[in-house]
């Protein structure tokens, strides 16, 4: 019951972060709800046991997207502008919620141990990647061996995000401006 109201609390923040970045015209403050999005979808992968996507949300999400976010608000203006709302997207939206829901509810219960990936995945895993791949720990051959291709991309994503960020800190997005020239005070100025 613990763990239901936890999940259920967090999700309802998230709706509530949403809800408000929606609401919001003041770009400083979308951007601030976007991080704080982010941390609490972390905290949500913290509890669901899926530790390196909630340390990988963290790290790109809250942390680097947030700080690409504002140094790129340095560059507008502080309002966004007026505009209504299209219906086409909204409607899209909408229908793919609508479409993700009636997919979860076709999951398996959550621990159950009759569920698929415990009866045929998790086993081939635990059994049988010291094996096949030689390596004496399974989250380090999971990792490694059979997820490499996406260890890669995460990697290359965050590479990326950082790169990026030490680009705009650094000025080199910028076009240099030239130095305004002072007025020079004429003799009449300065009798008056």
């Amino acid at each position: 019951m613990a763990g239901f109201l936890v999940n259920a609390s967090l999700i309802a923040l998230l709706a509530l972060i949403a809800i408000l970045a929606l609401r919001l015209h003041r770009l400083f403050a979308v951007v601030m709800l976007s991080g704080a999005f982010s941390l609490v979808a972390a905290a949500q992968f913290v509890v669901l046991d899926a530790v390196d996507v909630a340390f990988t949300e963290a790290a790109v999400g809250a942390g680097i997207s947030t700080v690409l976010a504002l140094a790129t608000l340095s560059l507008l203006p502080a309002q966004e502008k007026p505009h209504s709302i299209s219906l086409v997207p909204a409607f899209l939206a909408t229908l793919t919620g609508l479409l993700l829901a009636v997919a979860v509810s076709d999951l398996p219960v959550f621990g159950d141990p009759k569920a698929p990936i415990h009866n045929h995945v998790a086993p081939e895993y635990i059994i049988g990647s010291e094996q096949a791949i030689g390596v004496p720990n399974i989250v380090t051959s999971v990792l490694a061996s059979y997820r490499s291709f996406d260890t890669f991309g995460e990697t290359l994503v965050v590479f990326t995000a950082v790169l990026a960020v030490l680009l705009i800190i650094g000025g080199y997005t910028r076009t240099p401006q030239k130095p305004k020239k002072a007025k020079r005070k004429t003799k009449g100025s300065q009798n008056a």
